[in-house]
Formats: C-alpha cells, structure tokens, sequence
C-alpha cells in the first residue's frame, strides 16, 4: 500500500494525544495550577485535533468528512470518529470540573481513559478489519497502537512533569522505559508473524482453475498504471524493510530508553527523547502501509 503521509501523521499524534490524555486523567500530573491545567490540556487537545484533521488532507472531498459520523453501526472509520468526539467532549468536562471542584472522581478518570483507549482500538480496528490486507488482518495490530500509544503518551508525561518543573520518581522512570521496551517488543512480535502465511489467494483461487495446473496471466489486463496499482501496488523492497526496521528500533526504542536510564531528568533530554520515540514511531508507521500487499494486486500478477 503506498504511504500517505497525512495518514501517518495521524495515527501517530492522535495516538499520542490519547496516550498522553489518558495518563493525565488517570493522575500522573498535578494539574491543581489551573494554568498548568489549561497550558497541558489544550496542548493535549491540540495534539489530538491536529492528528484528526490531518486525516481529512486523504479524502477525495474533506469538506464531507462529517458524513462519516452516520456510518458508526458499520464502519470503524464512522465509530473512530464518534469516539473521538466523545473523548474530546468528555476531556473538556473533566477539565472544567477540575478547576471547579478539584481532581474528579477516579471512576469518573477512569472511565475516561477507557474511552481514549477504544478510540485508539477503533483506529487500529480501520486497519485491522481488511481481510483483503492479510498484513494487517491479525490480532496483534490493535495491540501494536494501543501499546505505541500508552509508551508515547508515558513519554510525554516525562517532558510536561520536567516542563512544569514537578518530581520524577524513579518508578516513573522505570515504568516508562518497560513500557517502551514492550511496545517494541510487541512491534518485533508482529513483523515476524503478521501476514506470514500470505492472505492464502492467488489467480488459481479466484478463477477456481487450480485443479488443471498452474494458473498465470498472458496479457496485463491494461498498458498503463492505474489508481489501483498506484495506491495498492507500492512495493518496498525486503532490504529497505529490514533496514528501516533496524532504524526504527534504534531511533525509537534503543534511543530513548538509554537516554530516560542513563541522562538526567531534565525538560530538554526528555522532550528529545520523546521526539526520537515518535520518530521511530512514524517510521514504524511508514512500514505499516508500505508493506501492506491488497489482494486486489494478485489482479496484476503480484504475489502473495
């Protein structure tokens, strides 16, 4: 599938405004200040509506966007949508009720979190749900965003507590760089497994001619590239792959848990610890799409 990059940058900032919304719900930053509440909370925000809006730069007509809110009963794009509706909507009456009567009830936060939680799960679902993308079609997707969500999310919990000049337990610290280490490990776990087996179609499955023999196209079915092929027919070649892998753990993963163990808690080395993270993330991303095969591409004699 080829790469958009508007689609990157959506499901990496929203992910990571949800992550980060979640932990601060939850009450990992002291937001009794209600100019630290208000600073943090619509940069929170901010985050989360620039990373949707972004979505809308890869539709044909962004201006219809809003019709996708209607398609909730069976389309996962319609119900990320509402959800993320609802978590922004539920965010702002948390933070109102914060400056009116101080920390809201934790059943109240918690319910939150959850919230912010299946809006990362319906992204990931948008994706997850095309059994026409074997790569995708696997179990351990929605982990994936849920798992690069929470550790970038915890990052950026790092930077605002050092930005607002609040103490950084050692547990934080620790908490924060297994977290890291787990969601590159989820991420290892699924490289090696999704989409291993192929989506199981070829030409012989879809004609039905696989008990006579072999079954190859003579003629390509048109001269030129066609929308299909352009968007569904990106290919990155295995070396490339392996080596942006390599990249992406390094920068994303390696980087910033050397970087939280070994250097001091300070606002600059955690906010370039978060920005490596979410570095290694967009690239992880990047792969995501990139070497995603559609089944539609079997049509054009590619296989999977």
């Amino acid at each position: 599938m080829r790469p958009a990059w508007s689609i990157i940058f959506f499901t990496s900032i929203s992910g990571l405004g949800f992550g980060l919304a979640a932990w601060l719900v939850l009450g990992f930053v002291d937001l009794t200040n209600p100019e630290h509440l208000l600073v943090v909370g619509v940069a929170t925000m901010a985050l989360i509506i620039a990373g949707l809006l972004s979505s809308t730069f890869h539709l044909g007509h962004p201006e219809r966007a809003w019709r996708a809110l209607t398609q909730w009963r069976s389309s996962w794009l319609s119900r990320e949508g509402v959800l993320a509706v609802l978590a922004l909507i539920a965010m702002a009456v948390w933070g109102l009720y914060y400056i009116r009567h101080g920390t809201p009830p934790f059943w109240a936060s918690g319910l939150i979190a959850v919230l912010l939680a299946l809006t990362v799960y319906a992204t990931s679902m948008i994706y997850a749900s095309l059994h026409t993308v074997a790569r995708w079609h696997h179990p351990l997707t929605p982990v994936c965003y849920l798992m690069f969500a929470a550790s970038s999310g915890l990052m950026a919990v790092l930077s605002v507590l050092a930005v607002l000049g609040q103490k950084i337990g050692a547990p934080l610290l620790l908490a924060t760089i297994l977290m890291v280490a787990s969601a590159w490990g989820v991420k290892i776990i699924w490289w090696q497994l999704a989409g291993a087996v192929g989506s199981g179609s070829s030409l012989a499955t879809a004609t039905g001619l696989g008990d006579l023999g072999p079954v190859r196209s003579i003629m390509p079915p048109h001269t030129s590239e066609n929308y299909l092929q352009h968007e569904m027919g990106f290919v990155v070649a295995r070396k490339h792959a392996a080596q942006l892998r390599a990249i992406a753990l390094l920068v994303g993963g390696v980087l910033p848990m050397a970087a939280l163990f070994l250097l001091a808690a300070a606002p600059l080395v955690l906010t370039m610890a978060l920005a490596a993270h979410m570095a290694g993330i967009f690239i992880e991303r990047w792969l995501f799409f990139a070497e995603a095969k559609h089944s539609v591409t079997i049509y054009y004699g590619d296989a999977h």
